[in-house]
């Protein structure tokens, strides 16, 4: 058997375990539901959460488009039937810090993927360095990863949103376009969308790496509740473990995810392979996770208009008890 084999085999038996052998004894016949997974299925970072799904997590697990609400409210009736709630949600930190507000028993429970942003400008609108990005009008979402990375980057120059003037651009895929008809002088997003913009300027491009200032934290996340429920909380270890394995598989050989995504995100297999090198895929829980939380909650609450959470209260959001059992599943 080969090592690969093994390691699906454990899963599986790890998956058994949860629902089939009850403290009465196995159950006969019984077949442990498939986990929900709700994340958006339009993004690059959800790669290594469809390849698990697909490749590595014998028992099936059923990815919806949607985010962390869904962990809270029933997925949409326009998307595929998974009876109620999500069990395990994908989204950026940034939205983990929002939702937790109303919701403080959301968990964090493992970074799935980071990713690098980049602010594309239009050199013939002026602009040159951060500083000239005043007064420019800014195609972004502002209450999202890409609207904290776009705020942290314009603090190098003491500015701030009120120095200039964001535009919230739908779908995504029309920033290119608008920063070609000069509707806007730059955009800040995340990939690919930025790397298509940067395209359509040619000689015209200028690039504001955030290196240094933002990356984002792309997550798995669920509640409390689920991690106190024996059966979902072993489903979720084995996905954990899963997600580890793809990821491994990814550093190695990313073809397979990138024509994946692809399939299921709509972006040609060109936008996906530009873009990659701008992502990162650790599958675990970075040391300074709680550090970033802490310093987005300040622009967060200042946005909201309400006191920032202690460090004490946001350490409350990362649960690392489902990392540590995945990494402690033996192999046979």
């Amino acid at each position: 058997m080969s090592a690969r084999r093994r390691r699906i085999v454990a899963i599986a038996m790890l998956i058994a375990s949860s629902a089939c052998v009850p403290r009465g004894g196995p159950v006969p016949g019984c077949v442990p539901a498939p986990l929900k997974v709700s994340g958006s299925t339009a993004t690059l970072e959800i790669a290594p959460v469809l390849l698990a799904a697909r490749d590595h997590y014998p028992a099936g697990a059923v990815v919806t488009n949607g985010g962390i609400a869904n962990l809270m409210s029933a997925i949409p009736a326009r998307q595929p039937r998974t009876d109620g709630l999500a069990d395990v949600a994908t989204h950026a930190e940034t939205q983990a810090l929002r939702y937790s507000v109303g919701n403080p028993d959301i968990r964090i429970i493992l970074t799935i993927t980071e990713g690098r942003y980049r602010i594309i400008a239009r050199r013939s609108a002026g602009i040159a360095r951060i500083a000239d990005l005043k007064g420019k009008r800014i195609a972004t979402l502002a209450t999202t990863s890409a609207g904290y990375f776009l705020a942290r980057m314009l603090a190098q120059d003491g500015m701030t949103f009120a120095d200039i003037t964001p535009v919230r651009i739908s779908p995504l895929e029309g920033m290119g376009a608008a920063l070609e008809r000069r509707e806007v002088d730059a955009v800040a997003i995340w990939e690919p969308h930025a790397d298509n913009a940067a395209r359509v300027l040619g000689n015209d491009l200028v690039i504001f790496a955030g290196d240094g200032a933002y990356r984002e934290m792309f997550n798995l996340n669920t509640t409390a509740a689920n991690l106190a429920d024996p059966a979902k909380r072993r489903r979720m270890v084995a996905f954990v473990r899963a997600l580890i394995e793809t990821a491994a598989q990814i550093r190695r050989d990313p073809a397979g995810a990138q024509a994946l995504v692809a399939a299921t995100a709509g972006f040609t297999a060109d936008e996906v392979g530009r873009s990659w090198a701008t992502l990162a895929f650790p599958a675990a829980l970075p040391a300074d996770l709680l550090d970033i939380l802490v310093e987005e909650e300040r622009w967060l609450a200042a946005q909201d208009r309400r006191a920032p959470r202690s460090r004490e209260v946001l350490s409350h959001l990362i649960d690392t008890s489902i990392y540590a059992e995945a990494l402690a599943i033996g192999w046979p």
